[in-house]
């Protein structure tokens, strides 16, 4: 393939003639994208994506958290520029516009290429423009006159900057628009201070009740706007940095969350308080393991979980939790808990993943009680059960009289229920995707906004639970790859009961707990049943498992202190005995001793009595039709 090559009727004006360390590469990758696209210079479409008014009363709902921390520094800016003939916009992370604020006379002519609220200036609809190229490229960058790609915009001169959050995902881009005979390169610079000064804004409002180291190669710039800052928890894990954070540490998004600060700066969470305690808050000077030198400040200083050393400790007596209560001797159950231990307290999302009825639920549960936020609420919400019409309203909450129906006093919703706590979202992958996108929206920025209502501040651990596979439905585009990136910080796949190797150990557990109270105790399994448990498959895995055995604790006498098979229900009989290899012919003689033999001789008489009437027979046994259709198939001669 040739390299590309820009024609001479396609060429723009100059290399680039916003200058001001602006990449010319930047344009030109963006128009080879275009013609990939099947964009034309020549093209002026009349089907651009637009959204509706309803679908813009969502979007800025959806984007409240970054509305709100981005207009002030619109309207500040502004009113620096006005009357030179500009427009400034606020884009969301797809390039469609969010907000708006410019001189009339030159957003009558700006409308009609759609610089308006509700336009998509997405590089593949706009070709090359400064908000879908910035989105693309992931930084500022300046498009002027007839570096756009669609002739009909080459009257405007465009400077946008992309928006990050502290986790270092995309956000939108903050851009300003004017006619390309007026830019000025100062809008360059102009866009960019904007931008930083929006991301700075975000930054300080997501962690306001944490700890925030403050750093720069200058001391002059600590308290700028140029400064570097990270947020930390108590345990010295970064959770957040704002753009020169990252610029001056190296850091990258996939650290936020899981790399302590120590690395990156060269110094203990010990060696930070004991500094920070002599010089009374005042700056201090680091040399990171990079080798330069840092001044930096720490700004709300919390009380960290310092372990004493080693030689002082004190042996501890080991303490039973809820996750060690789930180990009943599986290597892979035993390996996923270490696992989890490992992350908690982190506020690591964990992904659940296995079967119906693998005990995800009882992870979940478990999860939440072994870690710091076990005195907070635990809320669980069935993705699967809720139907599309009402899942809105029920994990977001509404506003009082927010839509026909709709309670009097509002509510507060499932996800603001779990502030403090952990939330549960079971299915996950059978959400709507019109939620996933709002729940993604909460996960990055930590605000619920309610239907009608204003935006809140929350905080949970999120544990999420599935058996779909993810890869199908992203591929399907049922299922956001980007929420699924965002539910995987820990991904726990749960054995199926089949393949554990713990069935003894959960039976006696199972058994313990459900004959609390119980005058003879738990009882043991006759050796005949317990050989039956061992060979089934357990398609319904531990819930399957915990039912039966409920069912046929309820059957014993107080004294008996074996269970045996009469003591189960007849159904849960004949799914234990259906798998066995032994197939005799309707109506054999029983063969004393196997239960096999014993459930056939059931049937027999049950089907004999009812003169061959299957229903009346499945009623006698307490099955179902097709349980019963299934084990008479089985006992036909092949």
């Amino acid at each position: 393939m040739q390299p590309f090559r820009l024609a001479s009727t396609e060429k723009p004006s100059s290399p680039n003639a916003s200058g001001l360390g602006v990449d010319p590469g930047d344009i030109s990758r963006s128009w080879q994208r275009c013609r990939t696209a099947g964009l034309t210079p020549e093209q002026n479409r009349t089907d651009f994506p637009h959204l509706s008014s309803s679908e813009r009363r969502i979007a800025s709902e959806r984007h409240a958290a970054l509305i709100t921390q981005a207009r002030p520094v619109m309207d500040y800016f502004f009113s620096q520029i006005k009357d030179s003939g500009c427009i400034m916009l606020l884009s969301d992370e797809t390039g469609y516009v969010l907000e708006s604020a410019g001189d009339l006379d030159f957003c009558t002519r700006a409308s009609k290429v759609a610089l308006t609220q509700g336009a998509c200036w997405a590089e593949d609809a706009r070709g090359t423009n400064a908000i879908g190229t910035a989105l693309i490229e992931g930084k500022p960058i300046v498009v002027n006159g007839t570096e756009h790609y669609l002739r009909h915009n080459s009257f405007l001169a465009c400077a946008a900057a992309p928006l990050t959050e502290p986790g270092g995902h995309l956000l939108g881009v903050i851009d300003i628009s004017c006619d390309s005979r007026r830019y000025h390169p100062h809008t360059f610079g102009l866009v960019r201070a904007a931008a930083q000064m929006i991301e700075n804004r975000i930054f300080e409002i997501s962690f306001i009740n944490h700890t925030k180291l403050r750093f720069h190669y200058s001391s002059e710039c600590l308290g700028s706007m140029m400064e570097g800052a990270i947020a930390i928890d108590e345990e010295g894990v970064i959770l957040g940095a704002n753009r020169s954070g990252f610029a001056l540490l190296g850091l990258r998004p996939e650290d936020i969350g899981t790399q302590e600060f120590s690395r990156y700066l060269g110094l203990t969470l010990r060696d930070l308080i004991q500094l920070d305690r002599r010089t009374h808050g005042g700056p201090l000077m680091v040399h990171p393991r990079r080798g330069e030198t840092l001044f930096l400040a720490v700004d709300q200083m919390r009380a960290p979980l310092i372990r004493r050393p080693a030689a002082t400790q004190q042996p501890e007596v080991p303490k039973t939790d809820a996750l060690d209560a789930l180990d009943t001797g599986d290597a892979r159950v035993t390996k996923a808990i270490s696992q989890l231990r490992r992350v908690l307290g982190r506020k690591v999302p964990v992904l659940l993943q296995g079967e119906t009825g693998a005990g995800k639920d009882y992870f979940a549960r478990a999860i939440h009680e072994a870690g710091p936020r076990a005195s907070g609420p635990f809320v669980a919400v069935n993705c699967a059960a809720l139907p599309e019409t009402l899942i809105e309203a029920e994990l977001f909450g509404h506003a009082p009289g927010a839509f026909t129906g709709a309670r009097k006093d509002g509510a507060p919703g499932r996800i603001r229920e779990a502030h403090g706590g952990t939330l549960f979202l079971d299915e996950i992958g059978d959400m709507p995707l019109s939620m996933q996108t709002r729940l993604l929206r909460v996960l990055e920025e930590g605000v619920v906004t309610p239907i009608g209502g204003k935006p809140v501040a929350v905080d949970f651990l999120l544990v999420s639970a599935t058996h779909a596979d993810f890869s199908t439905r992203i591929a399907e585009k049922s299922f956001r790859e980007d929420l699924y990136y965002r539910l995987n910080g820990l991904a726990i796949s749960l054995p199926p009961l089949r393949e554990r190797t713990d069935l003894p150990a959960l039976i006696a557990r199972i058994l313990e707990r459900e004959s609390q109270g119980r005058r003879g105790g738990a009882p043991a399994l006759a050796p005949e049943l317990a050989a039956a448990f061992a060979r089934y498959r357990w398609p319904g895995n531990l819930r399957q498992l915990a039912g039966m055995l409920r069912t046929a604790c309820l059957m014993l006498d107080e004294d008996e202190t074996e269970m045996t098979l009469n003591h189960l229900s007849e159904e849960a009989m004949l799914e234990l005995t259906s798998q066995q290899p032994s197939t005799p012919s309707l109506g054999a003689e029983p063969q004393n001793g196997t239960l096999r033999a014993q459930s056939d001789a059931v049937i027999a008489g049950a089907v004999a009595e009812a003169g061959g009437n299957i229903a009346a027979a499945a009623r006698a046994l307490g099955i179902s039709r097709n349980t019963l259709y299934r084990r008479l198939a089985a006992m036909r001669p092949h």
